[in-house]
């Protein structure tokens, strides 16, 4: 039994334990701030004698007359990744449904490290796989919104498959169980009970999904042309705004505000990114309670 003496000693030490714990957690965390702000204030010089509006919606880009439109970069990014979510989104829920509802367990040992494995190679491999087989090799479909969306659906298609495989194994067995006890077929129950249940969850693997996508710079950057101009078609190039910031920071900071410009375009990637994380671990919080 332990000392009656003793016990302050441990008490104590357990609070200090947890009050060092909470204090690095919220350094962690800091660390968001502190980059939002920081940003913030390197942009801040570029909204002199400008309005978000026209820095937002306006399409010339000519740094040396002072002229910083991100509107052909704003929608480059949203072309590229609408397109990646287009291919990315049946794939990813129909292997995520056959590793969870139809895999036998050996053919679920195999693939479950592959697709954590495509997960893990890093973006610049297939950045160059892109290079090789769609945009010079291959399919030779050029530099263009296409080849970088199918480049980012490749990347995005493991982690959202990961995700919302566990999310679909969280629906309760007996569930399942009772609607096949009703008469209802396997793919009935999947469709009905299991897609059903599972929507935010997978939604939110979906946010989280693109959330990395809005950001891959390198991958991007090799297949999708570069060219700063408003696609109108999946075969015209574009320039999303991880290719503009990767491209041409360091190297004409010589231009005045172009510096404060860049760094708008990535305060613009961040907040962007953060909201998507944020709706994401909201909506699997909830898929978590509302099964427990």
């Amino acid at each position: 039994m332990l000392d009656a003496a003793a016990m302050p000693n441990r008490r104590l030490k357990d609070t200090l334990a947890a009050r060092a714990m909470l204090v690095v957690t919220l350094l962690v965390a800091s660390i968001v701030v502190f980059i939002g702000i920081g940003l913030l204030l390197k942009a801040k010089p570029i909204f002199e004698g400008r309005s978000l509006s026209d820095l937002v919606f306006s399409s010339a880009w000519r740094p040396s007359k002072g002229e910083f439109g991100f509107s052909p970069f704003i929608m480059g990014t949203i072309w590229v990744t609408s397109l990646a979510g287009i291919i990315a989104l049946p794939l990813s829920i129909l292997s995520a449904l056959y590793l969870a509802e139809y895999a036998s367990a050996p053919v679920r040992a195999v693939l479950k490290p592959v697709m954590d494995l495509l997960a893990g190679i890093p973006p610049v491999v297939y950045g160059v796989w892109g290079l090789l087989a769609l945009s010079i090799g291959g399919l030779r479909i050029g530099f263009n919104v296409l080849a970088g969306g199918i480049v980012l659906a490749m990347m995005v298609i493991p982690v959202i498959t990961a995700i919302s495989q566990e999310v679909f194994r969280t629906v309760p067995h007996e569930i399942k169980e009772a609607s096949l006890a009703l008469g209802a077929t396997k793919w009935e129950t999947v469709k009905h009970v299991v897609l059903r249940g599972s929507f935010p969850g997978v939604a939110a693997a979906a946010i989280l999904g693109f959330s990395r996508a809005l950001g891959e710079t390198m991958a991007v950057l090799m297949v999708v042309g570069n060219i700063a101009r408003t696609p109108s078609s999946v075969l015209d190039p574009a320039y999303p705004l991880p290719a503009l910031i990767a491209n041409n920071y360091g190297e004409m900071m010589s231009v005045p505000l172009y510096d404060s410009a860049l760094m708008l375009a990535a305060l613009f990637l961040f907040l962007v990114v953060l909201i998507f994380n944020v709706a994401s671990r909201l909506v699997l919080n909830r898929i978590q309670r509302r099964w427990a």
